[in-house]
Parts: structure tokens; sequence; C-alpha cells
């Protein structure tokens, strides 16, 4: 086996800290789940067997998994020598493990997985309407800032200063991967409509023209590091090359990555997005012939004859 690719699958970083966070989350998410899916159980018909549908814990717990291979596979810690493998690390972060996530509904089952005397204390706040958390939550997430800081945070995190100082030390790209993670978090909990709802929902419209809004700024940075003549960022230049791939073959390689497959799964969502509206409206019972196959109708749709002939004779 070739050293490189040994040295590859034996580069696992198992991080206590990350270990405890996502078996916590997975535990708690779980058990609310299986908790729901008693009390709904012989209720085919009702909301709770549809809330803890079965294909929920899997898209959860799938998530979970993108989330951990990020974190402590070689792909976190050859991402230090590769850019292209570092981008691709960004990649599952911030497009494949939030809507896993959010899909799956997670914050019923976290509060009921929770034992009964601490669901008021935690859900309180969240759902009550003269809640002061609530009103922060819903003053300080709101979709325009959270576009905002979704993309100053993939602009301002390829900066090179930042980009650099990130690489060379280990808090700061903890604390890039957290910035990453929680403002895309936030950015499909517009587009999915996971709980908690603090804010009006999208229409099926709205969903499409915000996922779309933020193509260009994925796509014009992505352009910028493909297309660079020299080496942006100087901490690939100070690293050993890996597999014979040159600095800028890397960095090129990189910008492709967030340009095409980063522009693909937003069109991908997009592409779902309105397959389902379509599918409603389709499923929408028709008008009856007479709504719509008067004289009226057919000569100007809309238009209201009788009272117009009325203003005309007065």
């Amino acid at each position: 086996m070739d050293p490189v690719l040994r040295a590859f699958l034996a580069s696992w970083d198992w991080r206590i800290d990350v270990i405890l966070v996502l078996v916590t989350a997975g535990t708690l998410y779980l058990t609310g789940w299986l908790r729901l899916r008693r009390r709904a159980a012989g209720k085919e018909r009702h909301s709770q067997w549809q809330m803890a549908a079965g294909w929920r814990p899997v898209a959860y717990l799938g998530g979970l998994t993108l989330l951990a291979l990020a974190l402590m596979s070689p792909l976190d810690v050859l991402g230090s020598q590769l850019f292209f493998l570092h981008m691709i690390q960004h990649l599952v972060m911030i497009m494949l493990v939030p809507p896993l996530l959010l899909l799956a509904n997670p914050l019923p089952f976290f509060l009921w997985g929770l034992p009964a005397s601490l669901r008021p204390k935690v859900g309180g706040p969240l759902f009550g309407r003269a809640s002061p958390f609530r009103y922060g939550l819903r003053q300080f997430t709101g979709p325009a800032l959270v576009w905002f800081l979704f993309v100053a945070c993939l602009w301002g995190w390829h900066e090179p200063m930042a980009y650099n100082a990130a690489q060379d030390d280990g808090l700061v790209h903890d604390l890039e991967h957290i910035t990453f993670f929680g403002t895309s978090l936030l950015f499909w909990w517009h587009v999915v409509g996971a709980g908690p709802r603090v804010h009006r929902p999208f229409s099926a419209i709205g969903r499409i023209i915000y996922l779309a809004s933020a193509i260009p700024p994925s796509m014009v940075a992505g352009v910028v590091i493909a297309f660079a003549r020299t080496p942006i960022y100087s901490h690939y230049e100070a690293m050993p090359r890996l597999w014979g791939i040159s600095v800028l073959s890397d960095q090129q390689l990189a910008g492709i990555m967030m340009w095409v497959p980063g522009g693909l799964i937003y069109i991908v969502a997009i592409l779902i997005l309105a397959g389902r509206w379509l599918q409603r409206e389709q499923e929408k019972p028709a008008l009856p012939e007479s709504a719509w196959a008067t004289d009226e109708a057919l000569i100007a749709p809309g238009i209201n004859f009788d009272a117009k002939a009325q203003r005309h004779k007065g």
C-alpha cells in the first residue's frame, strides 16, 4: 500500500470533546424519538406518528456521522496539508450536515429526551410568547441577518490572514469550524423550517429565492480561488506536498470544489423545493366549471363585468 495512503487511513483524531457532544446529541434525540414513537403507537393518523416517522432518526444520525467524519477523520488531519481536502471538509460541514440534522426536526425530540421535570424549564423560554429569550432569538436570527452572517463567514475565513491563522492555531481552527457550522445551521434553518418556529415561515418561492441568493457569493469565492495565478495561502507553501500535487494545482482544485459541487448542492435543494411545490399545486382540487366557464371569464378573467356596468350606468 502506498505509504501516503496508509498514513491517510491511519490519521484519525479521536477528540473526546467532539465525541461527547455527538454522543449526547444522538442519545437525546433517540430517547425523545422512541418516547414519542411509543406514544403514537397505533395512531398512524395522529400528528405525533408523522412527527416520529422512521426516516427522521436515519437523517439525524446520518448528519451526526458526516459531522464526525468531517471533524475527526483524515479529512481533518490532512486538510492542513492539502487545501482541496480542507475544502471538502467545509462543504460537508456547511452543505450536507445542517440540512440532514434540520430535516429530522431535532427540537421536539431533544425536549422529549430530557427528564419530564426539565422539559418545561428548557422549553418554556422557547415557546412562551412573552419570553425574552424567544424575542431575542427572533430579533437576532432574521433571514436577512443570517444570510449576511453566512456569507460574511464564508468570505471572512477565506481571507489569507484569517485562513493562515486558522491553519496554524488549533483554537482558531476550532473557532472557524464553530462559526462555519453555526451560521450554516441558521441559514438552512430558514430553508427547512424546523423548530423552533419563531419567524414567519417562508413560502416555497421564498425558500427558493433565499437558496438561490447564496449561490453567487459561493461561486465568486470559488472562481477567485480557482483562477488565482499565485498561491493565496502561505500555509500550504510551507507544507510537504502529498501525492505530487503542487500548491497551485491544489488551490485550483479547492476553488473548483467550492464553485461546482458547492453550487450544485444549492441547485439540487432548489429543484427539490420546486418539485414539492409543483406537486402540492397539482394536488389542489380543481375549480368547479361554474367558476371558470362563464362568458366574462373567457373574455377577461377576474373582471367583474356587472360591477363595471353599474358604474358606467351611474
